[in-house]
This record gives structure tokens, C-alpha cells and sequence, in this order.
């Protein structure tokens, strides 16, 4: 089973007297998944919001018998500070790298935590052992690792849906450390962009001193990756949403109130970072420069409510306000107005419709991870009449590249692009869009989720085949008669990691008394050859291992120290002959400096032997059996 986790379910819901009702949440990640997880038949674990304590047990059956959704309840202050607090007053700023608008509260942290280990336990309760969990989102970010805590072979993905900051911002946050630890615990980490990617591993190369392998990390006994999924969009249902009979009306009411006029169409949440303001100074730079325009082009800007109760979202509407009631006042007349400014959200109709009949949608974000509007507008625009204006701020200009590509924070270069939009043939608008849309159609939301959740099986699969099993009794049966019944043992032991645990001190992990006193006895038996590898200095193995009658290697097999002398020599320590059936280990022991014997583990009909041959020579080897 797939069990998606995210902060939202995908319905929202509503009281309606002594019932409930249930919605289609709109926007964002819900709308994203929604496809996708409806045909999967996936779970899916979110927070429904406030909900009275009396009402949870009811709406909690209903939710999973209708929807197969396992909603997570939390207590009121705690879900506001988690949500409102450090998610989006927080991480939300710092993260799109507005670190000047960011709030630090250790209270808002603990709530995030908290909120973050309700999740666990939810996740924890519901998952069996063969299901992989798909985390979504920076309201989840500590999520992986306390799961990885509880679950240690849980096959857990991540994926961040806004920007991931350069170090140097991140390290801003008193509880960056913990954030990146988090994201760790999952076994593949998936941005939208290179950049994001990028930032990201080089924040944990800072951190924890830890390198990557074209985005592989091995993190202790653990490997996971990080890799790039730009997301798209259902291009099947905005491509087919033109002939529902509600958009159609929606339509045609759109036509009578524009008329012949074109229409500009933006449509974004209260926010500071999609550039509201922006544009509709923009807006104001092009009436001025082109008189000529006025009464013949409709600009309709869409904005939702969003976080209004916080300070900077409530004064960022009044300016939106000002601006649009400035630009109107001065350039508009009795029978025409610059701006149709619109402040709620639209129904699915609604937003369908306009897409269809604006000539351009302007999509100008100062920071976005990847903006799913900009890819929903040449979805739906069927005729390939439209025209893109869009931020190179957004992760989607990293794919939609015949949009018209503007920095957002210049209202000549915006200006400009809406003259060049307005002017532009339907040739070369078709054109434009053809490849746009061929684009989409082969990274649709559905290819996204599929490619995400195969490579996390791919990485998943690749870490169990590094990872230590527990020797089976049979197995280990079978070893022991065989080691009993050999007259001539070659015994290769690694060191960290084999007979000690790994350590975040590596230069302070001398062995215990018991791993001493175990190599003493086994190289005491004369029938024995104990050979101890390690990646460690000569001088660390000499001081813990000296006394003892073993061959030492060290700093990774370029230095030998043969158990019959005292000095080290730099030179392969072993080597690995091959024979039909496999590679079987041999030691080679000094017996000149050409010529060297072989002693080998295993030889023809299983009994050790010895042959004389050149070290590394696979024919000689070969020749004997071995």
C-alpha cells in the first residue's frame, strides 16, 4: 500500500447544521495528487484542522470508510502554532530566502515537533511492512527521521515542494541542524530543481561533513539519494475541462463582460512572495507607456485569502488595495476599469473557464518552487492561442522555456513582455505552445508520482543489498562444521564496522578488551592465518593490534604488516582470484619479490593449498583451481 503524508487531506471539511459536508480541497499539493491518488488507490494522512473533541471519533470513520483518509487530530494551540507559527511564519519565509520577514519562537519549534511525532504515531499505526510512505512538504520535515526511529526498514520518501535555501540562509534557523537530520531519515529526497537539489547537499556537506555521489549519500550504515522531479499537472482533465457544460457557462459569461477587449489573467494567494504588487505596478508602467491600450484590455487579478490574521499578510492586502484603487481611479472611466481585481477563491469552473478565454496569464512570482498555475494555463489553452508570462523565479521557467521569461522584480521588463504579448501572431503563439504542451504531456502529474515512487524503490532496493543481514542458523551451522573440519584456516576480518560498531569519533573507537582477547585466541591456533583489514593509519592498528601474531592492513590495503616482521610494506595486501564458480579470497604471503606463494581458503575439492605464481596473476591462480 501507498500512504501519502501531508498537512492537508484532500477533502476539507464542512458543518452544515448536524452533518457534515465534504470538498475537494483546491489548490496546491491536494489538487496535484488528487489523480493520482484516487487511481492508486492510496492512504492518506493529513490534518483536518479544528475539529471538537466530541465530533472526532464520528468524522474519523467517515473519513476513512469514504475517502481512505487517516486524519491526525491536534490540540488546538498546537496546531495553530505547528501550522500558522513556524511552518508558514518560519520555514515559509527563510525557505524562499525572505529570511527579513522570518519569526523565531522555541515554542512554535516544539509545536512543529510535536505536531511532526502525531504524525508518526499515525503513520506508525496504520503501516505494514511492505508499504512505502511519501512524505510531502516543509510542514513535515522532522517526519522521516522519527518514523525511520520507530520503523528502521520503513521505506520512506520526501519531497519539498518550495525552494530549498543556500547554507548560508538555512543556517539562520536555531534548528536547521535538526531540519536537515530529519529530511535524512528518508530513504530518496526529491526537489523540483537542480538548485534546490544542490542546496540542499551542500548544506549537509557544511553540516556534517558528508559528500555526495551524483547525489548519492551513505550516511552510516544507510544510503539514500537525492534527485530532481520538476511535478506537472493533470494535463488530461485541463485539456478536457472545456467541454464541461459549467465551464462553458463560465465562458460565456467571461465574453459578455469583456467583450471585445483582451484580458490579462493573474490568479495567485496572498502572499509576498508571488509578486502581487509587482505586476500591478507592471500593469500601471504599461497604461502609462501605451495610452493606446486603455478601454481595450481587461486585466483580472485573482487573489485568495490567505493567513490574513498575520500582520504581514494583512498589510500587504492593503497595499494590494491601494494599488489597484490608484491604477483604476487614474487611468480607468465610466465605461471602462484597468483592473477586475477579485479577492476570494474561484470554483474549479471558474478557474477552467478563465484560463480558456485570457489571452495572457501572467504568472510573475519573486520565489516559487515551481508554480502549477503557469502549467495549468497552457494545459487548458487547448488552441494554443495563448500567451505565458512567467517569472524565471519559478522552478516551472526550468521547463516551459517558450514562455515569455521576465524577472519579476522589474516592471519595464514585465511591461514590456505584455507588449510583445499583445503583438505577438497566432503563429508563433501556437508554436510556442505546441512545445510547452508536449512538454506537460510527457511529465504529467501521474508520470511524476510513478518515476518518483520507482526510483524510491530502486533506492530502497539498493540499500538492502548493502545492508547487514543476521547470519541464518542453517548458514551458520554450515560455517562452523565447516571450520572445525579445516586443517588450514584463512580468516579476513574488517575492523570498523565488523568487529566494532561504526562511531562519529572514528579516532576514538579503540576495540574493547573482548575483540582483543577474541583475535589473540584465533591467531593462537596454529592451524589459523588471521589477516585484520582496515581503512585506518598504520600507527592506529601497530598500537592496538601489535602484540598480536595477525597480518595487519591498513589505510585501505596500502600497507601491510606481515604477522612475522615489524616493519610495514607499501604494496597490495590481497587480491581476488577468479574460478568458474565465483571469487574466492586469497592472501598473498611474502616469499620474495617477484614470485609470491599463495595460500587460499578454498582449493580443489575444498582443501587448502599452495601454489607458486606471480601475485595477481589470475592465469596462474587459474591453473591450480583456484
Amino acid at each position: 500500500m501507498l500512504i501519502l503524508a501531508a498537512n492537508r487531506l484532500p477533502v476539507t471539511i464542512r458543518q452544515a447544521g448536524a452533518g457534515r459536508e465534504f470538498h475537494p480541497t483546491v489548490g496546491g499539493l491536494a489538487t496535484g495528487l488528487r489523480a493520482f491518488y484516487e487511481e492508486h488507490g492510496a492512504a492518506w494522512v493529513g490534518w483536518p484542522g479544528k475539529v471538537p473533541t466530541r465530533r472526532r471519533a464520528a468524522l474519523e470513520d467517515e473519513l476513512l470508510s469514504r475517502f481512505r483518509c487517516h486524519p491526525v487530530f491536534l490540540p488546538e494551540p498546537t496546531g495553530h502554532r505547528y501550522y500558522a507559527g513556524f511552518a508558514n511564519r518560519t520555514v515559509w519565509p527563510l525557505f524562499h530566502s525572505f529570511p527579513m520577514y522570518a519569526r523565531y519562537s522555541s515554542r512554535e519549534w516544539e509545536a512543529y515537533s510535536t505536531a511532526n511525532r502525531s504524525f508518526c504515531d499515525k503513520v506508525v499505526e496504520i503501516a505494514g511492512p511492505d508499504d512505502l510512505l511519501w512524505i510531502h512538504d516543509y510542514h513535515l520535515m522532522l517526519l522521516p527521521r522519527y518514523v525511520r526511529e520507530r520503523l528502521p526498514k520503513a521505506k520512506i520518501g520526501f519531497f519539498l515542494h518550495i525552494p530549498f535555501p543556500p547554507y548560508d540562509v538555512l543556517r539562520q534557523l536555531p534548528w536547521h541542524r535538526e531540519i536537515i537530520e530529519g529530511l535524512l531519515g528518508a530513504d530518496l529526497i526529491g526537489f523540483h530543481t537542480y538548485d534546490y537539489a544542490q542546496s540542499f547537499l551542500r548544506s549537509v556537506r557544511r553540516l556534517f561533513g558528508i559528500d555526495n555521489e551524483i547525489g548519492r549519500i551513505v550516511a552510516g550504515p544507510r544510503s539514500l539519494q537525492v534527485d530532481v522531479f520538476p511535478m506537472g499537472v493533470d494535463v488530461r482533465h485541463f485539456s478536457d475541462a472545456g467541454n464541461s457544460p459549467g465551464v462553458r457557462r463560465e465562458m460565456a459569461k467571461i465574453r459578455r463582460r469583456v467583450g471585445s477587449a483582451r484580458l490579462v489573467f493573474s490568479i495567485s494567494r496572498l502572499d509576498y512572495t508571488k509578486g502581487i504588487l509587482q505586476q500591478l505596478q507592471a500593469f500601471e508602467v504599461f497604461l502609462r507607456k501605451h495610452p493606446e491600450a486603455r478601454g481595450k484590455l481587461n486585466y483580472l487579478c485573482v487573489v485568495v485569502p490567505s493567513r490574513e490574521k498575520v500582520d504581514r499578510y494583512g498589510e500587504l492586502k492593503r497595499q494590494i488595495d491601494e494599488i489597484v484603487g490608484r491604477i483604476n481611479s487614474r487611468f480607468g472611466s465610466l465605461y471602462w476599469t484597468p483592473i477586475r481585481y477579485v479577492y476570494r477563491s474561484l470554483s474549479p469552473d471558474e478557474l477552467a473557464a478563465f484560463y480558456r478565454c485570457a489571452d495572457i496569464a501572467l504568472v510573475a512570482p519573486l520565489r516559487d518552487g515551481m508554480n502549477l498555475i503557469a502549467k495549468e494555463y497552457v494545459a487548458a489553452r487547448v488552441d494554443g492561442k495563448g500567451v505565458l508570462i512567467l517569472s524565471e523565479m519559478a522552478g516551472a521557467a526550468r521547463e516551459l522555456l517558450e514562455a515569455l521569461v521576465v524577472n519579476p522584480n522589474s516592471a519595464e521588463e514585465i511591461a514590456e513582455s505584455l507588449e510583445r504579448a499583445l503583438a505577438m501572431p497566432e503563429e508563433e503563439r501556437k508554436r510556442r505552445n505546441e512545445a510547452m504542451r508536449a512538454r506537460l504531456q510527457s511529465n504529467d502529474v501521474r508520470q511524476w508520482a510513478a518515476r518518483f515512487l520507482r526510483r524510491l524503490s530502486e533506492v530502497v532496493a539498493h540499500t538492502q543489498s548493502l545492508s547487514t543481514r543476521l547470519l541464518a542458523r542453517e548458514d551458520e551451522r554450515s560455517i562452523r562444521r565447516a571450520y572445525t573440519r579445516a586443517s588450514r584456516r584463512l580468516l579476513l576480518l574488517d575492523y570498523d564496522g565488523t568487529l566494532v560498531p561504526f562511531s562519529d569519533e572514528p579516532y576514538t573507537a579503540s576495540p574493547p578488551a573482548s575483540v582483543v582477547g577474541l583475535l589473540d585466541r584465533l591467531s593462537a591456533d596454529p592451524a589459523n592465518e588471521v589477516v585484520l583489514m582496515s581503512g585506518r593509519r598504520k600507527d592506529d592498528l601497530e598500537r592496538w593490534f601489535g602484540d598480536l601474531d595477525v597480518h595487519l592492513v591498513a589505510e585501505h590495503g596500502a600497507l601491510v604488516r606481515w604477522r612475522t616482521s615489524t616493519t610495514w610494506e607499501r604494496r597490495q595486501g590481497a587480491r581476488l582470484f577468479h574460478r568458474g564458480e565465483g571469487l574466492l579470497p586469497c592472501m598473498a604471503l611474502p616469499q620474495g619479490r617477484r614470485g609470491s606463494r599463495v595460500r587460499c581458503l578454498e582449493g580443489t575439492r575444498g582443501r587448502p593449498h599452495e601454489l607458486d605464481g606471480e601475485l595477481g596473476s589470475p592465469g596462474v591462480a587459474g591453473q591450480q583451481g583456484c
